[in-house]
Formats: C-alpha cells, sequence, structure tokens
C-alpha cells in the first residue's frame, strides 16, 4: 500500500449499496486530511480487510444493515479487537432500540444519513479527535435511553477536575477543546480521561458519557 501523511485519516467504508459508497467518497475526496483507503461491501469483508492490516485504517464508516456481519457485529468486533480503530456508524435508522445496540457495541458516532455535509465532517473531525459524535436528531433519545437504565457501579471517587471533565466531554468535545477551555495542556486532560476510564472501567469515550448519564453527572 502506498506510504500515507501521518495527518491524514485512513478510512475504510462499508455498504452494500456502492451508490451510497460512491457518494460518500465523492464527499470525502474534496477534504486533504481524510483518505479512502479502501470499500468493502459486507461487514465480514470489512472485518478481514482490517483484521489483515489493522495499521491501515484509523476509521470505520460502516452502514447497519448488510450481508454476511451486519454493522452493530462489525463495530462490537473491531471495538473489542482493534479499539485504536474509530467507528461511525451512517444509518437511516432512528429507532431507540438501534441506537441503544450502537452505544452498547460501543460506537463512537451515529449519524443519520439525511444529514448534511458538514455534519458529517463535523463527525469523523469529533471523533478522531478522542470525542464522541451522536447526531443532534437523537440525542434526546440517547439521553432517556440511559436515563431508564440501572445506574453503574463507581469504581472510584472522582475528583472535582475529572467530574468537570466528564461533563465537558458529554458535551462532544475534544480533548484539545476541552483543554483550551480549562487552560491546560492536551496532555493535561487526556491525563484525566485516562485516570476516568480507569475509575469507571469504561473502554471508550462513549462508555464515559453512559456511565456520566446513568450516574446523574451531566
Amino acid at each position: 500500500m502506498t506510504p500515507i501523511a501521518e495527518n491524514i485519516i485512513r478510512i475504510l467504508i462499508v455498504d452494500d449499496h456502492q451508490l451510497i459508497i460512491d457518494g460518500l467518497k465523492s464527499l470525502l475526496s474534496s477534504e486533504e486530511n481524510l483518505s479512502v483507503i479502501k470499500e468493502v461491501n459486507n461487514g465480514l469483508d470489512a472485518y478481514q480487510s482490517i483484521a489483515s492490516h489493522p495499521e491501515d485504517f484509523d476509521l470505520l464508516i460502516t452502514d447497519i444493515n448488510m450481508p454476511k456481519l451486519n454493522g452493530m457485529e462489525l463495530c462490537k468486533k473491531v471495538k473489542h479487537d482493534f479499539p485504536k480503530i474509530k467507528v461511525l456508524i451512517l444509518s437511516m435508522h432512528d429507532n431507540p432500540s438501534i441506537i441503544k445496540e450502537s452505544i452498547a457495541a460501543e460506537a463512537d458516532g451515529y449519524i443519520l444519513k439525511n444529514s448534511g455535509k458538514e455534519e458529517f465532517l463535523e463527525a469523523i473531525q469529533r471523533i478522531m479527535n478522542d470525542g464522541t459524535y451522536y447526531s443532534q436528531a437523537i440525542l434526546p433519545v440517547i439521553f432517556k435511553i440511559m436515563k431508564n437504565e440501572q445506574p453503574v457501579a463507581r469504581f472510584g471517587p472522582l475528583t472535582s477536575r475529572e467530574q468537570e471533565i466528564l461533563q465537558l466531554i458529554m458535551q462532544e468535545l475534544t480533548s484539545e477543546e476541552i483543554a483550551d477551555k480549562l487552560f491546560i495542556s492536551k496532555k493535561t486532560v487526556d491525563n484525566h480521561r485516562a485516570h476516568l476510564l480507569e475509575k469507571t472501567a469504561c473502554k471508550s469515550t462513549i462508555g464515559l458519557v453512559k456511565f456520566a448519564i446513568q450516574n446523574g453527572i451531566s
């Protein structure tokens, strides 16, 4: 594979409709820091591509309904086996059960297919900067889902600074944006984020969001 510059986000697109893939590639081609490395039409081929060369990919953009391996199962497997790879689900579905499943799968983002170009690109940039992005249209659904679930146990008291950073993470701010807002370094934010993951026994940023909602941190 041709070497890619370090600042380029390397993307794998998965959709069983070639028209959707072509549209996404056309949209992304105008962005200098985004490069579609590969496209596949089913979840199994996507997983095998990642498993063979995980170092080739930074971001997986996937539909949900696909043959051989659906997008949710693909997301679960990728986040479990290759947690450094970010996953953005692109779907036409906005019903609570599917959104709940995407959160459980630890998807870094979930955006509706009727979203505009600006929101799509913002979602990519946010999740690639250690943030999360769930479409504004489905955020109320997420809060309702999480509020109705049982609180999760704390694994250690959070400091006031950690709670403050967790609140900003819930607002989908990236580490850099949090650092600017709190007048601290990005490295300090990353350290706090690592402590939060350890204390809450969460594996990802979306896991922290789930923890915060379930424990009344807003």
